[in-house]
């Protein structure tokens, strides 16, 4: 039996994003038959994105947008995996200060782009951050939030080993 790989790509400039994508990685490394691969989006590539059997995306929304550096990880790798990973199961982790749906719908609309098939509703984590004092301080999230990540990279990867998704 071939070991599929969950992909974890993340980027975090006050860590809370980081946390989650390392939650995920946690509970994702419990299924013994899946390949967890977490990247920072600076250092994950096309070839990653091919290599992979699902994906899970964790960013923070940047002034109600998908974060920079993670629309740069996807300006890299769309046309060279574009026609190439249909059907493949992604997610999304998404840190904010408010609400976060920006950074998902332009997320959801890039893997309609790559033919993905969401198979979890995202978590989105809100830190409430609104001064710049307080949007520019490392975060550190609530164990029972990254209870939740954990058991969402855990759900992830044995839908993955079970063929589900």
């Amino acid at each position: 039996m071939t070991k599929k790989t969950l992909l974890i790509v993340w980027h975090s400039r006050t860590g809370a994003a980081r946390q989650m994508a390392a939650a995920a990685a946690l509970g994702a490394a419990a299924e013994s038959t899946v390949a967890t691969r977490l990247l920072h989006a600076d250092e994950a590539g096309p070839r990653d994105v091919l290599a992979a059997d699902g994906f899970v995306f964790a960013t923070p929304e940047n002034l109600a947008a998908l974060a920079g550096v993670t629309k740069e990880f996807f300006d890299r790798c769309y046309y060279p995996a574009l026609g190439r990973i249909e059907g493949r199961p992604f997610a999304m982790l998404v840190s904010a200060g408010s609400d976060g749906m920006n950074a998902v719908r332009q997320i959801r609309r890039i893997a309609t782009g790559w033919r993905l098939r969401e198979v979890a509703e995202p978590i989105i984590l809100c830190t409430r951050a609104q001064t710049p004092q307080a949007i520019l301080a490392q975060k550190v999230l609530a164990a029972e939030d990254l209870a939740r990540c954990e058991e969402f990279g855990a759900t992830l990867a044995a839908g993955l080993a079970m063929g589900i998704f």
